[in-house]
């Protein structure tokens, strides 16, 4: 699946606020120069994993497709946790020597990377997302499970979570770093397509 737009504005107005930041005099003293590099280099990693993204789903027994979490997925996941983890034990056991603003600063970023690394398990690492001809399933973190009929499909959207697959029994919204999610998303704009198509010849005749 090509970047989308967000892939790309997200790093980069980080870095921006990041460099704006270090000329207010509040802030001027705070690593913002190291937190940027860091921010880059992440950046470059996770462009460096999106491209050897699989295109295709994995097939399981039964004809049915999966869609898998890709490495950018658990590198975004595990390098968040990581990096909060390390963050954390700087403000545990040397925060007596920090600067009160450097402490402050240290645990916001601590408590953004926690919630970041949890989000992105819960909406991508922990789900669960399979079709075959007949349908579409989802199955999320908490178990929560949602069939949509292939046939009831009536829009496919992008959306800051991912893809939503709309149909008159509910919606599935699958992470866009998955593997196979390209595949996902143009077989059900497909359907998508047709259902409109049949639909519309339905109304005309009628």
């Amino acid at each position: 699946m090509p970047l989308r737009w967000q892939e790309v504005a997200l790093p980069l107005v980080t870095i921006t606020v990041l460099i704006l930041l270090k000329y207010i005099p509040a802030t001027a003293h705070l690593p913002l120069s190291r937190a940027a590099g860091v921010v880059a280099f992440g950046y470059a990693a996770f462009l460096a994993l999106r491209l050897v993204q699989p295109e295709d789903a994995i097939v399981v027994d039964g004809g049915w497709a999966e869609l898998r979490p890709s490495m950018v997925e658990y590198f975004a996941c595990y390098g968040a946790a990581a990096l909060a983890a390390v963050l954390l034990f700087a403000v545990i056991f040397m925060g007596h020597a920090a600067d009160t603003t450097q402490l402050v600063a240290t645990y916001i970023a601590v408590v953004l990377l926690a919630g970041g690394s949890l989000g992105i398990g819960m909406a991508g690492l922990f789900t669960h997302t399979s079709w075959d001809h007949r349908q579409v399933k989802h199955r999320t973190a908490t178990g929560r499970e949602t069939a949509l009929d292939w046939s009831d499909v009536r829009s496919v959207r992008p959306n800051w979570r991912g893809v939503t697959i709309t149909g008159t029994a509910g919606r599935i919204t699958f992470s866009q770093f998955h593997s196979g999610a390209a595949q996902l998303a143009k077989h059900a704009a497909n359907r998508a397509r047709r259902n409109a198509e049949t639909a519309t010849k339905a109304f005309a005749a009628s």
